[in-house]
């Protein structure tokens, strides 16, 4: 009983693989389509599109509609269609962080991610060797014009009203375009079954808690933590850092806080020199970033302890 939930999830996968097209041409966008399906059969027949582009035919008896409705939340709220009238934002101050991990421990608590698959990563910066090293955490920058979402052929990957970017697993077929078209390189493939425990399978699957359960052959990321969100609560990361690094916010009320501190978030990037990562690519990220000016604590502090986490601790 306890295996029934992800059983149901993975039989739209295992459907959509008997075929033998998937092994070799990497899947076909099955979902996606399938709410047209009235429109485009013609007689037994259905015509799709698969990862590499090429026009197949197949029996329309053969392709299965995921329901997806969910349940109506407080404030009209849906999993596809976000909190109204909110436009979420993050802001991490460089000059605070001395690489604790505690962001990333508590994400991947939270979110009951194993191995190497964490969602959230700090990566030693330097310019050039006459330039100060820095920590820098980086996730998924959560898009306004989200190249994922245009690539992904079944609509697993989409964009919520409130800002948010979220990965459908139920849809997703593992072509790993999302991926490919990242600028960031923050998604994460599940290469092998995921080991998240009993607990995960008595969580009723929704893609606004998007780490309960993972499945192998999918694709993972930060996902700014709507769930907590909905309960009037900062992301794991924010509450987790010790040193206010993360700032989280909704841009249309012009605030942001660290759990300590509430800012306004338009004149703290005016004072700070904020900006975004690959300002260039026309993304419109919606992570801001403090520059690493004016820090308190010396580099090799971090780094000393950035090799005890690596050499003791397991993600």
């Amino acid at each position: 009983m306890k295996k029934n939930k992800i059983n149901s999830r993975r039989k739209f996968l295992d459907k959509g693989l008997k075929f033998g097209l998937a092994a070799a041409i990497g899947g076909i966008g099955l979902t996606k389509l399938a709410s047209k399906l009235n429109a485009k059969q013609q007689g037994d027949k259905l015509e799709l599109m698969t990862t590499d582009g090429t026009l197949v035919e197949i029996d329309s008896t053969e392709v299965l509609e995921v329901n997806h409705s969910s349940k109506e939340k407080p404030n009209s709220y849906t999993v596809r269609e976000g909190f109204p009238n909110r436009k979420f934002v993050m802001v991490v101050d460089l000059a605070k962080c001395k690489n604790a991990l505690k962001c990333q421990a508590a994400c991947n608590k939270g979110h009951y991610i194993t191995g190497d698959n964490a969602w959230l990563k700090v990566y030693k910066m330097q310019e050039s060797k006459e330039t100060a090293p820095y920590w820098m955490p980086t996730q998924c920058q959560h898009c306004d014009q989200p190249a994922c979402v245009t690539v992904c052929p079944v609509d697993a990957t989409f964009k919520r009203r409130d800002g948010i970017v979220l990965i459908d697993n139920e849809r997703c077929i593992g072509c790993r375009f999302c991926m490919a078209a990242c600028p960031y390189s923050t998604r994460v493939f599940n290469w092998k079954e995921p080991d998240q425990g009993e607990i995960t399978l008595n969580v009723e699957y929704t893609p606004d808690y998007s780490g309960l359960p993972s499945i192998k052959g999918t694709v993972d990321k930060c996902d700014f933590c709507p769930h907590q969100i909905e309960k009037n609560e900062l992301p794991f990361c924010v509450t987790a850092c010790p040193n206010g690094v993360f700032y989280f916010g909704d841009k249309y009320e012009d605030t942001v806080t660290n759990g300590e501190v509430t800012l306004r978030f338009k004149k703290l990037l005016e004072d700070k020199a904020g900006y975004r990562l690959m300002e260039g690519l026309g993304t419109e990220p919606s992570v801001y970033y403090l520059p690493p000016v004016d820090r308190l604590v010396d580099f090799k502090e971090g780094l000393d302890k950035y090799k005890k986490f690596q050499s003791t601790e397991k993600p």
